[in-house]
Formats: C-alpha cells, sequence, structure tokens
C-alpha cells in the first residue's frame, strides 16, 4: 500500500451475525482473536476505511465486533446516497442527533454488545472505539464496567450548532458521573483524538472533558492550524481512517499507533 494514500480494506475475512439488545437489531461484522474491541463506524458506515482499521486491530491481536448502525458495509465513503445515510442518522431517535444532556437509545445496544463480546473474549475487559458521528458513544458505553479502554475520536455529536451543544460532552450527565466514579474508583481512562481546527468535533467538548475527567481523560489533538507542516486543512477531520498514512512520524499513523498502545495496556 502506498504511504501517499489512507489504508483501505474489503470485508474479506469478516463473518457477520445480527445483534438484537435495547430494542435494535444491527448486523455485527467480526473478525479476529485476543481480547475485544467494539469498533463503531463513522458515517456514512462501515467503509474501506473503516474496515482497513479494524483490519489493523486484528492484525495487532485482537478480536473486532464492528456494528453496522447504518449505510451500506464495504461501500465507499464518498458515494451517492452518502449524503442521505447521514441525513437518517441527524433524525433517528436511536443516535439524538441534536440533544444535549443526551442518554442515547444506541449507547444501550452498544454496551450490552460490550458485554457480549466481553463473555466471549480473552483479556480483562473491552475497548470500544467510536469515530465521527459515534465518537461519544464510545464513552457512554464505559458505563458498563465490561469496558476499560474507550477511545472517542473526532466526535460529532450533538452536532455542534449552538455553544451549549458544541460543549456539551456526547453523554447524559448521569452516564458521566458513572465515567467519573469509574475513574476515581477503578482507574479507568479515556482516550480523545481530534485535530485542532475541526469544526465537527469541536475543542470545546474536550475541554468538558478535562474539567469532569481531568488527567483520566487523555488528548491528542493534531494540529489543521494554517501552515501547520503536515498541510491538514481546517475541515481535516477523520485521524484513523481517512487521514492515515502508514509512515512514521504522521500525526495521524502516530495517533493509531497510540489507540494500539492503549488497548494494549488496558486490556491485556
Amino acid at each position: 500500500m502506498s504511504d501517499g494514500t489512507a489504508p483501505e480494506a474489503d470485508l474479506t475475512g469478516w463473518t457477520v451475525t445480527p445483534f438484537t439488545a435495547a430494542g435494535y437489531t444491527h448486523d455485527v461484522y467480526r473478525r479476529g482473536e485476543g481480547p475485544g474491541v467494539v469498533l463503531i463506524p463513522e458515517m456514512p458506515g462501515l467503509h474501506p476505511g473503516v474496515l482497513a482499521l479494524g483490519n489493523h486491530l486484528v492484525d495487532n491481536g485482537f478480536t473486532v465486533a464492528a456494528p453496522s448502525l447504518f449505510g451500506q458495509p464495504g461501500a465507499a465513503a464518498m458515494r451517492p446516497g452518502a449524503f442521505a445515510v447521514m441525513a437518517r442518522g441527524c433524525i433517528t431517535k436511536e443516535f439524538a442527533a441534536f440533544a444535549t444532556n443526551a442518554d442515547r437509545p444506541v449507547a444501550h445496544y452498544l454496551r450490552a454488545l460490550a458485554r457480549d463480546l466481553n463473555e466471549k473474549t480473552p483479556g480483562k475487559g473491552v475497548g470500544v472505539i467510536g469515530q465521527c458521528f459515534t465518537g461519544g458513544f464510545a464513552l457512554a458505553a464505559a458505563v458498563d464496567e465490561s469496558v476499560l479502554a474507550p477511545v472517542m475520536s473526532q466526535p460529532s455529536l450533538p452536532l455542534g450548532l449552538t455553544a451549549k451543544q458544541r460543549r456539551d460532552p456526547g453523554l447524559s450527565d448521569a452516564e458521566l458521573k458513572v465515567i467519573e466514579q469509574r475513574a476515581a474508583t477503578e482507574g479507568l481512562c479515556a482516550l480523545g483524538l481530534r485535530f485542532s481546527e475541526d469544526p465537527l468535533s469541536p475543542g470545546e467538548r474536550f475541554k468538558t472533558l478535562e474539567d469532569r475527567l481531568g488527567d483520566a481523560f487523555e488528548v491528542i489533538e493534531i494540529d489543521s492550524k494554517a501552515g501547520n507542516p503536515h498541510g491538514f486543512s481546517k475541515m481535516t477531520h477523520s485521524v484513523l481512517t481517512v487521514e492515515v498514512r502508514e509512515r512514521e512520524g504522521h500525526p495521524a499513523y502516530e495517533a493509531r499507533k497510540r489507540v494500539v498502545e492503549f488497548l494494549t495496556s488496558r486490556l491485556t
């Protein structure tokens, strides 16, 4: 694979079975051996970049369970119909895209999936990676004690149209209080990633989480200011998929390495 393009993969090697919980049923794509990681897709679904991230986790010794919450698995991220998938996601009660202080129904589904994966895999617990539209779901999933390593990559909900929405952490205050308690008593830690100028994943959101979680929230913020050495624009968004270039020193590549280190240290 060229180091000038983002890694991509297809559905080869993945098995799929439906999983039902909290009143919802979604197909879940699974692959690998070792400690479990729930890989939640970014919009518009399990596109080739998300599948490549899943394969990378498998190659590093994890069992990956990737629920297909929206879109067509394996289809290209930039395709006809992608905008329609995003529009449907914004109005679906499962995701509550505009709501602040929201206990989102999808979080209950993901907690059940994490428990199921934990029962079927070795290790002390499981990790959860959320991205973009699903970034905050990873932290909400950590309300369940099976989740030991939540990773929030460019969390974008609630959509930041107002100052209140931009400050909102992406989960309810009741859920965040559980996370605070787990951090204080169990040593739970979370990892957050974003590009510094990304308007879809506002810095105010991470500031809220840093204020609430302190040292239990590790932040990787990649410079996308004007004139940055890697040429990222202020709209650059997808840390772990679209922007990865597989060469040492590239900020998104190094961020992906840190995610693997974080999962390994927390789960094994």
